[in-house]
């Protein structure tokens, strides 16, 4: 596996730095959609982005778009799949209940999870999902920023969330 491990306050800034961004595109407490988003206002943040396409009926997700840095991370190109194509059964599960979390409430989500399940236990993914809507209002997509971080002392296990 190779993945550039960050420092955690690196990854902090970048997850402020994408929510602040995000939040100025709101209008009047309005979702902005993915049309508002321009790329070069977060460029050095691309690498860690993704952009989830949320379906109904059943509700599903899949990675429309997925930066150059998450490949390492992942073990390969995600881009195109759905979850259960990405992660094993407890991190699937994991993933949808927090995606259907943001989908239902139109509220941003934050957390941290192992990456033990692809047998890298030190290395420990601090994620952020914000909710992207066409109307406004409905969740269609969700934009995502992970930053992969080493974990010193004893490594974690396990899914969590924050």
């Amino acid at each position: 596996m190779s993945v550039h491990l960050g420092a955690p306050s690196a990854a902090m800034r970048a997850h402020e730095e994408l929510f602040a961004y995000w939040a100025g595109l709101r209008r009047n407490g309005s979702l902005p959609g993915r049309r508002d988003i321009d790329p070069a206002p977060i460029k050095r943040l691309l690498p860690g982005l993704c952009l989830i396409d949320v379906t109904q009926a059943p509700r599903d997700y899949r990675v429309r778009l997925a930066g150059t840095g998450l490949y390492g991370v992942f073990g390969g190109e995600i881009t195109g799949k759905g979850l259960a194509e990405i992660y094993n059964t407890a991190a699937h599960g994991y993933w949808r209940a927090e995606l259907d979390q943001i989908v239902g409430t139109g509220r941003p989500g934050a957390g941290y999870h192992s990456l033990a399940w692809r047998g890298a236990g030190h290395v420990t993914i601090l994620w952020m999902r914000l909710p992207l809507a066409t109307n406004g209002r409905d969740v269609d997509m969700i934009l995502g920023y992970d930053a992969a971080v080493g974990l010193s002392g004893a490594a974690s296990s396990g899914v969590h969330a924050a």
